[in-house]
């Protein structure tokens, strides 16, 4: 049995939790998900309905590896409605901004995007659920850079979209220029030296 797979989840207050047709609906104040469980895995609310226990309904190898998946999958659910997930982006790059017009987050980094006015910018529609925030420094210097923050209930969805933006210019290892994750660390390469002759 899955160590993990037998932990309860606390169900915080706000949360509501349904299970019913082999589904399980999950509303709290950020949202509302629901996610079809296995056929080898079984919810049950305990507890009045503030602990979620899921069970393994085999021993096969695919219903242990359920198990433990369902239980973490839901427990992000739960979290999600409650407390929400974000990633922050930060794009570093002389020139280089970002700003959200309604909703599309157009990006200019450097090279020709899609824009439909042929102009240099990508312009990426935020997707449904999805909420984007630009953070923008009152002062910018060359060294600080342009932030965008990406929020939702939906942890698969936030770290989707948050990858898909910067695999759009990913920081290159020479000056750093790009898009990267708040903690990324970038390795920096040195570049060619002249010799004097």
């Amino acid at each position: 049995m899955s160590r993990l797979g037998n932990k309860p989840i606390d169900v915080p207050a706000g949360v509501k939790v349904q299970i019913a047709g082999g589904a399980v609906n999950v509303s709290g104040p950020k949202g509302s998900l629901s996610w079809t469980v296995p056929a080898t895995a079984e919810l049950a609310l305990d507890e009045g309905g503030r602990q979620l226990r899921v069970a393994s309904r085999g021993q096969d190898k695919q219903a242990r590896a359920n198990h433990g998946l369902t239980r973490s999958l839901v427990a992000n659910m739960v979290r999600g409605v409650s407390e929400g997930y974000h990633k922050r982006l930060l794009i570093y790059g002389t020139g280089y901004n970002c700003k959200l017009l309604g909703n599309v987050l157009h990006l200019n980094i450097g090279y020709m995007g899609r824009s439909r006015d042929g102009g240099s910018q990508f312009e990426v529609p935020v997707p449904a659920g999805l909420q984007v925030d630009v953070e923008t420094p009152a002062a910018r210097g060359d060294n600080e850079p342009a932030r965008l923050v990406i929020r939702g209930c939906d942890k698969q969805a936030v770290g989707q979209f948050a990858a898909e933006v910067r695999s759009l210019r990913k920081a290159e290892p020479y000056k750093g220029k790009g898009i990267r994750y708040e903690n990324e660390v970038v390795r920096r390469k040195v570049g060619k030296a002249l010799s004097g002759s």
